[in-house]
């Protein structure tokens, strides 16, 4: 458990200071290049351990499989996380950290609507106060905000939330380090389809220059973002799910909108304005509320798990 810990721990850190990396050589890289990059290193760096994973549980990729993944991709990797990688180009490292950090709630919501999975008071209380949360942020009755960058980073998050719920059923049967390996890398693959098209409207994927555009001076932190984030966090993500859980690997979405606008702060030195922080406040109150009671009801079968145990041993 305390192993579990220190991955969450650590997937929170790099997590959290994606946006400020990003940040960092803005302008120095084509964003479509960086996603592709990023999720194409992250996939291979993913694919010994899904290897692993798909030898215990006897399993092997199918066309089907392999279909479901490309569209997973399609939709997770190639839009929305683009959308997302525009978005940084446009508002705040801070703003772009706290509005992504909500869609865990918006995985209930979907997941309600799609799977008709069961969905709480607490969770609805959670949706409510993630919302409030983000127009507090945005303030569109007086948006001082780029306006296509919001739009750019609230589809990405919903559309983001989407490709959980849409790949719940294959992590239920691969597990979640094979189903995000595969999309990452045929994700990155559909990127560079598109970046091969010129028709209208694809402007943005068009000639993208993979390539260039890499110096000494950003190479650390492209090799920070490629290797560290997007490599090393989220191996440490699916590892502590292995030794935890979902729920309290959910955690990591718990801390990063106060620890992401902090590191803005700090690296950055952008401003945490008052609607900023109330709306910061009110997430964190809606990932409290949505967790919380998991947390809490983990904690309580343990002790039960436990006693269990002890009376099986007894028995013998």
């Amino acid at each position: 458990m305390k192993r579990g810990y220190l991955y969450i721990l650590i997937t929170t850190l790099l997590f959290s200071s994606m946006e400020v990396a990003l940040k960092c050589i803005a302008g120095q890289l084509n964003p479509i290049q960086l996603n592709f990059s990023r999720f194409l290193v992250g996939g291979l760096v993913l694919v010994p351990l899904a290897v692993r994973e798909l030898k215990k549980r006897r399993l092997s990729l199918d066309g089907r499989a392999l279909g479901t993944f490309a569209l997973l991709g399609l939709m997770g990797i190639a839009v929305s996380m683009s959308l997302y990688q525009l978005a940084v180009a446009r508002v705040q490292a801070s703003v772009v950290g706290v509005l992504f950090s909500s869609n865990p709630v918006f995985v209930t919501l979907f997941a309600f609507l799609l799977l008709r999975e069961k969905i709480s008071k607490n969770q609805i209380l959670g949706l409510a106060l993630d919302v409030i949360g983000i127009v507090l942020i945005i303030q569109p009755w007086h948006l001082k905000l780029d306006a296509l960058g919001v739009t750019y980073i609230l589809l990405g998050t919903l559309l983001f939330a989407l490709y959980g719920v849409c790949g719940k059923r294959q992590c239920a049967r691969f597990g979640g380090l094979v189903v995000s390996c595969f999309s990452f890398l045929l994700g990155a693959a559909e990127m560079m389809a598109l970046a091969a098209l010129t028709a209208a409207g694809l402007d943005t994927f068009a000639n993208i220059p993979f390539l260039t555009g890499y110096t000494a001076a950003n190479l650390p932190i492209v090799l920070y973002i490629y290797i560290g984030v997007t490599g090393i966090g989220f191996t440490c993500y699916f590892l502590s799910m292995e030794v935890t859980s979902a729920q309290t690997t959910s955690l990591v979405f718990f801390f990063k909108p106060a620890l992401a606008p902090l590191l803005a702060f700090l690296i950055l030195h952008e401003a945490i304005p008052g609607n900023m922080l109330a709306g910061i406040v009110c997430i964190l109150c809606g990932s409290l509320a949505s967790i919380l009671p998991g947390l809490l009801a983990q904690r309580r079968a343990i002790p039960a798990i436990q006693t269990n145990a002890c009376k099986e041993e007894i028995e013998r």
